[in-house]
């Protein structure tokens, strides 16, 4: 029988490899709705971005994902729909996120995974997906799901 991804990170999950973080985002893309935002909160070198990567390897998306610190945000496209992934630590608030026009990318199905999202806080939209991403202990880090998906 399959484990159910959503109970598993609403409880938390610890991960001692970037590949086991990769591979619970993956595991994670197939289940989220369409039209998804997902806000990764977590410090400096908690996984955002490798989380990231397993989500886009979850829609099938072959280009390289990193960290759109300097351009603020990169579109991905892949057969299980279009990722946008969103660095938010350079912007001061929502007026700054509606300047960027996101929503003419969002083309059904999509994934936003947004990092720094309390940031534009007032951007997110109901029913957000929040993930906190954390160490946990020396080469392990921890994810969990708030509240109910």
């Amino acid at each position: 029988m399959a484990s159910n991804i959503c109970a598993e990170l609403s409880a938390g999950v610890t991960t001692s490899s970037a590949e086991q973080t990769r591979s619970l985002a993956d595991r994670l893309a197939g289940e989220l709705p369409p039209d998804c935002v997902l806000a990764l909160h977590g410090d400096l070198g908690v996984g955002k971005t490798t989380f990231v990567q397993g989500l886009a390897r979850g829609l099938g998306i072959q280009d390289p994902v990193t960290s759109p610190t300097f351009n603020l945000y990169t579109l991905h496209s892949g057969p299980g729909g279009r990722l946008l992934h969103l660095d938010a630590y350079r912007l001061e608030g929502a007026n700054q996120v509606e300047a960027l026009m996101l929503e003419d990318f969002l083309i059904s199905p999509w994934v936003a995974a947004i990092e720094w999202p309390e940031r534009i806080a007032d951007w997110l939209p109901h029913g957000t997906w929040h993930l906190d991403l954390s160490i946990a202990a020396e080469g392990e880090h921890r994810i969990s799901l708030r509240g109910s998906a």
